[in-house]
């Protein structure tokens, strides 16, 4: 009992966790991930792995959609049938199906990626994301470590490091899919939120591809009164809407819209692609055996809740790193349906609350809590499938709940400052007849 107090009492002090020990566990990650992405790129033919999936997986889906814009058909990218049938003529007869669950606008995206052939595309694509990816979340760095003040100095080299070893990016590149591109986008809107809103309003409204982790953005915006970035956001999101009209017509639209449903009932409801592979409340709810009406009151209940927090942040003014910690983390909460390469929104939001505690001191088991998500996005597929604990989603509102502790303090100290300051100038203005 005596030594298990010991360890409880290093978890909530921090004091294990070193800058020596970060960079070695970091190292291990990313050196654990490089040589298994290396091991199935040397053991595939150049399309399909050596069980015979096609590389990247997911990625499949993106360049194959891509073949039916080239060939003038992009609506069929919306029809399962017509997909898989594709599918399964270029990669072999027993691929597995890889659904299109994007809105139009990324067919343009697909469109270009299949100019290519299939494995330049598909190293292009995550080579130029992973790089943007990288290039933004310095960014932010830089501009969470300014926040208003003189240009700060570039950030710890060690950023890097974690940044590449987040186990998210492993994820990401195994599957092939867009997670180094949603979390660029996001993070990136955030660095100029504050010097310029009208790029950050059009970097949030090319998120319309993943409309699900759009919810929380306009509530952020508008209690933030961020009104030109609204208004940006909303033009972007119409232009692309108008842009895939002109160059596919109204059928993608279509039959996008039609296929909604069955995304919503077969993937989110139903859990045909597996509950243990989901994130949110809603699919723990359903993995426990929860009815669909009770997912749907207990994942809006949170949503409500956490959105409702999120405004009031930014509402409050408070930290950029703060501000933005809560809209990441928030966006991926309440998100109805979401992967585990998503888990890469948490990675900008882990650097953020980093800042902060670098800035303002780490509170008590914070240290630990924030090593433990990180390296969750290794594990919480495989936990989950085994034992039923939806892992990610427990570590994303564990870490919401650290992120309103840590702007609860700080509003109140500002608060104090507040009081102080008025009581201060109040003093002086009354010192100063006396004195002269």
């Amino acid at each position: 009992m005596r030594r298990l107090d010991g360890l409880w009492s290093i978890a909530r002090s921090g004091e294990w966790l070193t800058r020596a020990r970060v960079r070695l566990w970091a190292l291990a990650l990313l050196g654990f991930s490089t040589v298994a992405l290396v091991v199935v790129a040397a053991t595939s033919n150049g399309w399909t792995d050596w069980q015979g999936r096609p590389l990247g997986t997911d990625f499949s889906c993106f360049w194959t959609a891509g073949l039916l814009v080239l060939d003038g058909r992009p609506a069929l990218a919306f029809d399962p049938a017509t997909l898989h049938g594709l599918l399964r003529a270029i990669f072999g007869p027993d691929t597995a199906f890889y659904g299109w669950l994007y809105p139009p606008p990324f067919l343009l995206v697909a469109g270009l990626l299949a100019l290519m052939p299939y494995p330049v595309a598909l190293g292009l694509w995550l080579a130029a994301t992973l790089a943007l990816y990288l290039v933004v979340l310095r960014a932010l760095l830089r501009a969470a470590s300014a926040d208003g003040a003189a240009p700060a100095a570039a950030p710890d080299p060690l950023w890097l490091l974690l940044a590449l070893a987040f186990p998210a990016v492993f994820v990401t590149a195994g599957h092939g899919q867009n997670g180094f591109l949603t979390a660029a986008l996001f993070a990136g809107a955030l660095a100029v939120i504050d010097r310029r809103p009208l790029l950050a309003g059009v970097l949030f409204g090319l998120l319309v591809y993943k409309p699900q982790f759009g919810l929380l953005i306009p509530v952020a915006l508008v209690a933030g009164g961020r009104w030109r970035a609204v208004a940006a956001a909303a033009v972007t999101v119409a232009g692309l809407a108008l842009l895939t009209l002109a160059a596919f017509g109204t059928e993608p639209w279509r039959a996008f819209l039609e296929g909604s449903g069955a995304v919503r009932t077969e993937v989110l409801e139903a859990g045909s692609a597996g509950w243990h592979k989901l994130h949110g409340v809603f699919a723990w709810t359903r993995m426990w055996g929860g009815a669909v009406l009770l997912a749907y009151a207990l994942h809006g209940a949170v949503a409500l809740v956490v959105g409702g927090a999120v405004a009031w942040i930014w509402r409050a003014g408070l930290p950029l790193s703060l501000r933005a910690a809560a809209l990441l983390i928030g966006a991926f909460v309440v998100a109805p349906h979401s992967h585990d390469y998503d888990l890469m929104l948490l990675a900008p939001a882990l650097a953020m609350l980093i800042v902060d505690g670098l800035r303002r001191g780490y509170h008590e088991g914070e240290k630990t809590l924030f090593a433990v998500v990180f390296v969750v996005p290794l594990f919480t597929r495989a936990v989950a499938e085994h034992t039923a604990i939806p892992l990610g989603t427990v570590a994303a509102l564990t870490l919401f709940a650290a992120v309103l502790r840590r702007c609860n303090k700080v509003g109140r100290r500002e608060n104090i400052d507040d009081v102080n300051g008025v009581a201060v100038s109040s003093r002086e203005h009354l010192q100063t007849p006396a004195a002269s």
